[in-house]
């Protein structure tokens, strides 16, 4: 995967995109502006290819959530948003995935105003950002009509954006900027996006984008002046496979690859002619003989499609676009891809299997979704998993805001002997810990010699202390290498920093597995 920034592509930490492409918090998607748009003239609701318009077809959904705490991980507090749906078709709404984690209920009102009915989410995928939705109650169908999407997103100079507002729909123009690779709003995996450029505050809330008369994609972010739009080709292709029972979930590319802009490596690496492609400089640490690509590989067509030395692709509808986008282009986790190389000069075809994009494919994961946050104290030493939910604690700009030792396990990829991370994120003051309540932010190597990944393993080598004491030892590099506890007043002390903090239990452990993957 491209870091334009450091003149790579990098599969960095498990595949995430970084330096080329924003990736908003979930808490930013709003992007607030204070100028608006004016209304598109005389129009109550935008046209619909055929006639009529989307009244009848955008509802709004209320959802409620858990909007956990993971700066203190016991404390549940709950959250509600309100977001767009469309008919997609007989007694199913189409939205993103977006604040359906952790969710405790979920409402739906048609017409902007008026009765709430209960609904439910039947399916999602978080990576794909997809949810499909269905309402129960007498009368919500009543007036409804399904509205295709479109096979195709248009390239044209203005776009219209509908939304549900103080019980109108209004309708707004938005003008084209580009189509662009990124990630996805909740996933790493890359796909097509289409950025517009608006002034309209408020968005990123599934509002449907039309052009045309016809649905092209739905909103998911908007951040400064550009809005980013998921196109409804790509939720056709990933709802056509669910309907099939044959979604595997969203791939990436696991290889590093950088431009092959630098002709004196083309030179180096004998690729005559024309300069092209791009240069694998990296592939997993646990690639079998059967993988296809080899280090110093020159990738001169993925796909069908000719590589450039930017890295990017011609695309016959979308113009030049990086090749990461290939993976989601029209392919699964699963699939299989030709491509073609110039290995040692010599033109080499290959077959690469496009890996699942899963969060656990990362040290720290992405998310963390539809379970509670572990924990464990003991003694006032509060233990937690070591995720990006837990660094985004910090803000949006978390990876300049957080700890540096923190944020510098986000660029390491999971090994068989470090599957995660556990930190001692706080030391609440008790008699037990006298002098080392100033300690935060510690990342734990291991306890009483045992190693340590997960809280878990936190829990079980607290069962087994040396000599009567418990010794936690953190990564090097830290201010402090070891701290010790008396293991005999380790319940006690415990039971005292419950109440006194007001800590329901001492303990939430494999609360269940994340959603989504």
């Amino acid at each position: 995967m491209l870091n334009r920034g450091e003149g790579a592509v990098g599969r960095g930490n498990g595949g995430r995109l970084r330096a080329w492409t924003v990736s908003w918090p979930v808490w930013a998607l709003a992007g607030w502006c204070l100028a608006v748009m004016p209304m598109v003239p005389g129009a109550r609701g935008a046209a619909l290819e055929g006639g009529g318009t989307l009244e009848a077809s955008v509802v709004t959904l209320e959802v409620t959530f858990k909007n956990y705490d993971f700066f203190q991980p016991w404390n549940k507090p709950t959250r509600a948003v309100r977001k767009h749906a469309l008919v997609l078709g007989e007694r199913e709404l189409i939205t993103t995935a977006q604040n359906l984690a952790d969710r405790t209920l979920v409402r739906a009102q048609k017409g902007g105003r008026g009765r709430w009915f209960p609904a439910e989410v039947t399916w999602l995928d978080y990576h794909a950002n997809v949810a499909v939705v269905t309402v129960s109650g007498e009368g919500f169908w009543e007036g409804l009509t399904a509205v295709p999407l479109s096979d195709e997103v248009p390239r044209q100079s203005q776009y219209e954006i509908v939304r549900w507002r103080d019980g109108n729909l209004e309708t707004r123009r938005a003008d084209f900027s580009k189509f662009t690779v990124g990630e996805g709003a909740m996933s790493a995996s890359p796909r097509m996006h289409l950025e517009l450029n608006t002034e309209i505050g408020g968005l990123g809330w599934a509002e449907p984008v039309l052009a045309g008369g016809r649905v092209v994609g739905l909103t998911v972010a908007k951040g400064g002046n550009v809005c980013s739009v998921m196109p409804a080709p790509f939720v056709r292709r990933v709802l056509a496979a669910r309907e099939g029972g044959r979604f595997p979930g969203l791939g990436y590319f696991d290889f590093v690859w950088q431009p092959g802009e630098n002709p004196a490596t083309l030179d180096y690496l004998r690729v005559e002619g024309e300069p092209r492609g791009a240069v694998v400089i990296e592939i997993p640490k646990d690639a079998g003989a059967d993988y296809g690509l080899r280090r110093f590989d020159v990738l001169v067509e993925i796909d069908g499609f000719a590589v450039d030395i930017q890295g990017d692709y011609l695309d016959p509808e979308y113009g030049h676009l990086m090749i990461e986008g290939l993976a989601t282009r029209r392919h699964f986790a699963g699939d299989r891809m030709r491509m073609k190389v110039l290995r040692g000069g010599r033109p080499v075809e290959v077959e690469y299997r496009i890996p699942l994009t899963d969060y656990a494919n990362d040290l720290l994961p992405m998310h963390v979704f539809d379970q509670e946050p572990e924990y464990l104290v003991a003694g006032g030493l509060v233990f937690q998993p070591l995720h990006q939910p837990y660094l985004r604690g910090w803000g949006e700009d978390w990876r300049r805001r957080a700890p540096f030792r923190l944020v510098y396990f986000n660029n390491d990829s999971p090994t068989p002997e470090r599957s995660s991370l556990v930190v001692m994120s706080q030391v609440l003051p008790d008699p037990i810990n006298v002098g080392y309540q100033e300690f935060r932010n510690l990342v734990v190597e291991a306890i009483n010699g045992r190693p340590v990944r997960t809280v878990a393993d936190v829990q079980a080598a607290l069962r087994d202390p040396r000599d009567g004491v418990h010794r936690v030892e953190f990564f090097r590099g830290d201010g402090l290498q070891r701290l010790l506890l008396d293991a005999t007043a380790l319940e006690e002390s415990t039971g005292r920093v419950l109440q006194r903090y007001g800590i329901p239990a001492a303990s939430v452990i494999d609360a269940g597995p994340a959603a989504g993957g």
